[in-house]
Parts: structure tokens; sequence; C-alpha cells
């Protein structure tokens, strides 16, 4: 695999050091939304594991962690249209305050899906913060309450836990994906 922007990615759109300082903003904003209370993330497998790790690092209240995956993609760069879930939780999130954190929102349809899929669970509250989000993209309305960045361009972004056909997670940034790697 090559780490070599210039042969893999058209440019960076996120520097580690930006991508770093998103995730203390963020920790701090949660930290204070839920100050006296305990929170559980839910770490969406396998994009958000690196956004998930800084991130928790960042939050000051009692919090626990648990990991999903669930899948609408297969090898390609466009959704299959069916929802998955292929590891499910594994703590009691009966009564407890969810957040969900996610790589990337895009058209929607995936957390549309797992939120459904979550209340079984019986929650206090769900929210949703995602590393990236795009808006612009949406087919199905899905509420965003912790954003790293929202991106306004139809991109195809790599790095940071985000893949296509499951290489360049490693990358340290998110770059732009150079068209004739996924065409």
């Amino acid at each position: 695999m090559n780490n070599n922007v210039s042969e893999v990615c058209e440019r960076v759109l996120y520097s580690k050091e930006t991508i770093a300082q998103r995730c203390v903003e963020i920790g701090k904003q949660i930290s204070e939304d839920y100050a006296g209370r305990e929170v559980t993330l839910i770490s969406i497998l396998n994009g958000s594991f690196m956004f998930a790790t800084d991130l928790i690092k960042n939050i000051t209240v009692d919090c626990r962690i648990d990991f999903m995956q669930v899948s609408t993609y297969g090898v390609s760069s466009e959704s299959s249209g069916n929802f998955v879930v292929k590891k499910d939780l594994s703590l009691d999130i009966e009564d407890k305050d969810v957040i969900i954190v996610e790589d990337i929102v895009d058209t929607g349809f995936t957390l549309h899906n797992l939120l459904d899929y979550l209340k079984k669970y019986k929650p206090k509250s769900i929210k949703l913060c995602t590393l990236i989000d795009k808006p612009h993209r949406r087919t199905i309305d899905v509420k965003t309450d912790y954003v790293g960045f929202t991106m306004e361009k139809n991109e195809f972004i790599v790095g940071y836990g985000l893949d296509y056909a499951q290489k360049y997670r490693n990358f340290p940034y998110i770059g732009v994906l150079k068209e004739e790697i996924y065409s």
C-alpha cells in the first residue's frame, strides 16, 4: 500500500493536525452536553475506528464504548442498498445515553436503518457523531448532532479510517482519491 499522497490522492483535504483539533472540539462539546452523566459510544466499524479512538481521548465524562459493524457497501464505491448487521452490540444500552460514532454520513440510508435497528434495545437517547457529513447527498433525512467536517462537493475520500475497497484507511490525513483508482 502506498502512503504517498501524490500517487494515490489528488490532494489532502483534512490534515492530521486539523482532524486532531476537531476531535478536541467535539470531545469538549460532548463532555459539556453529558456533564454528570455516562455516555455509551457505538463506533461503527470499520471506518470510524480511528475517529472513535481519538474522540474518546477527548471526552471527560464517564463513557463506555462498543463496536458494531453494519454494511450497505460491498467492494465498490456505490451502496448495494442492503442493510446488514455483521457485528452486533456486546454492551447493554437499555436506558443509556448513546452516541453513534460514524465515519461518514452520505445518503443517510445506513444510519436511518441503524437508528431503527437500535430502537429495539430501548436506549434513553441516541445522538449521531460523524467525522464527515455530506448533507447534499441525503436521500433519507438523518440528523447529525456532532460533525467533524461538512463536505459540499461530492469527492471520493480516503484515509483516517475511510477506505476504498479496504485500502488506504491507514493514512493519517483525509485525502481526495484519484478518480483513475476507483473508476
